[in-house]
């Protein structure tokens, strides 16, 4: 396959990706946990992309154009259920980052999703949740005083701003505190155990 056609199969799937986010949000069903036709789509994509990875190694920007590889990122950054994955693309992209072929804020949300799906804090404060008052704030953060530092060094503006965007987000997609927070927890818990970052 051709640097062209693996360009365009990249950004089809990221594509795709989004049309069903879409569907889902128009449907009123993506916020009810995780979507099981989202879950298959995340999990398909996530095969082929392991697939193109051992071939060519991470997507590089002066390889697949910069679309492609932003597109790789969102197929990465979606692989929840893909521990292995996401892990070895965070090497991979760390040396493509140095080099200029890959986005050092789409690194550092991946490195900070990764963490937060091994229940540890996050370093850069990209993931945020609903907390046990009902608010979308931001999962635990590593040295949260000198967050906004770390943010500007990888091209990400200050946490205050990005949490108020995706509260704004959430509200206008309708995305919704769980009902039972302790039990979404729990059904969150038992799932990274099952797929695992556990």
């Amino acid at each position: 396959m051709g640097h062209s056609e693996l360009a365009n199969e990249l950004t089809a799937m990221a594509a795709a990706d989004l049309a069903l986010r879409e569907r889902l949000i128009a449907e009123g069903v993506l916020f009810d946990g995780y979507h099981a036709e989202m879950e298959a789509l995340h999990q398909r994509h996530a095969v082929r992309l392991a697939q193109i990875i051992d071939v060519m190694g991470w997507p590089a920007r002066s390889i697949v154009g910069d679309e492609a590889a932003e597109a790789a990122w969102l197929i990465v950054q979606h692989a929840i259920g893909a521990p292995d994955l996401q892990r070895c693309v965070a090497s991979s992209m760390a040396d493509a980052v140095a080099r200029g072929e890959a986005d050092p804020a789409g690194w550092a949300m991946l490195v900070d999703r990764i963490a937060v799906l091994e229940g540890r804090p996050q370093t850069y404060g990209t993931q945020h949740d609903w907390d046990e008052s009902g608010r979308l704030a931001p999962n635990p953060i590593a040295n949260p005083d000198t967050v906004d530092d770390r943010r500007r060094e990888v091209g990400l503006g200050p946490l205050a701003e990005h949490t108020a965007s995706l509260r704004a987000r959430a509200e206008h997609e309708g995305d919704r505190p769980p009902a039972d927070w302790q039990a979404r927890r729990a059904e969150m818990e038992a799932w990274a155990r099952r797929v695992g970052w556990r």
